[in-house]
C-alpha cells in the first residue's frame, strides 16, 4: 500500500508521522513550529504524498529537539512506505526556483544514508525560525530514510526564499525517486539485488 505511521517518544519529543505515497499532495500538520509546518507541507503538495505531523516537543528549550526528530520520523515512516523497493526509479532530481532563489535536490534511495548540504543561508533566522535546523531535519531524514540526498542551493538572496526552494525540490525529487518504473517490472534497482 506504500503507507506508512510511525510514532517516535522520547524524554524530549513525541512525534507522529503518517504517510501515503499514493496520496495527492493533501498534508495536516501541528508541529508546534510554523515555519517548519509551512516547509513540509510543500514536501506533500510538491512531492503528490500525503502528509500528516503531529509532535510536541521541548519548545521552551528551543525548536531543535522537535524539528530534528520530525526528520528521523519522517525517515522512518518513508524506509517502511517504501518497503523493499521493488519497481521504483530509486533516483530523483529537481530544479526549483521562488523568484531570485534557486535550489537543486538530487536524491538516491541507495539504503546508504548521506547528506551533502551546500545552502549559505543569508541571515540566521527566519522570523522566530532558526536555518540551522533545515539540515538538521535533513539529516534526521537521511540517517532513518537510508537514503543519499545532496541539497544545493544556487543563489538567493532571501533566507525564506532559500528555504522554501529546498523543501519544493526535495519533494519534486523524492515524487521522482518513489514513482513506479514500468520497466523495471517489479525488480529492484541495483546491481545487488537488494537496497
Amino acid at each position: 500500500m506504500r503507507q506508512a505511521e510511525i510514532s517516535r517518544n522520547t524524554l524530549e519529543t513525541q512525534v507522529t508521522v503518517r504517510l501515503d505515497l499514493e496520496g495527492s499532495g493533501r498534508g495536516r500538520f501541528a508541529t508546534g513550529v510554523p515555519f517548519l509546518d509551512h516547509m513540509l507541507d510543500q514536501v506533500a503538495r510538491h512531492g503528490m504524498i500525503d502528509l500528516e505531523v503531529e509532535a510536541r516537543g521541548d519548545l521552551h528549550i528551543d525548536a531543535h529537539h522537535t524539528v530534528e526528530d520530525i526528520g528521523i520520523t519522517l525517515g522512518q515512516a518513508l524506509a517502511k512506505a517504501l518497503g523493499d523497493k521493488k519497481g521504483i526509479r530509486r533516483y530523483g532530481h529537481a530544479y526549483v526556483p521562488l523568484d531570485e532563489a534557486l535550489s537543486r535536490v538530487v536524491i538516491d534511495l541507495s539504503g546508504r544514508p548521506g547528506l551533502v548540504f551546500s545552502v549559505d543561508f543569508t541571515r540566521a533566522l527566519v522570523g522566530a525560525f532558526d536555518v540551522d535546523l533545515v539540515r538538521e531535519f535533513f539529516q534526521g531524514l537521511v540517517n532513518h530514510a537510508l537514503m543519499t540526498v545532496h541539497i544545493d542551493n544556487l543563489r538567493g538572496d532571501n533566507a525564506h526564499h532559500q528555504a522554501e526552494t529546498v523543501f519544493k525540490a526535495f519533494g519534486r525529487a523524492l515524487r521522482m525517486a518513489v514513482e513506479a518504473d514500468e520497466r523495471a517490472a517489479g525488480s529492484v534497482p541495483s546491481t545487488k539485488g537488494a537496497l
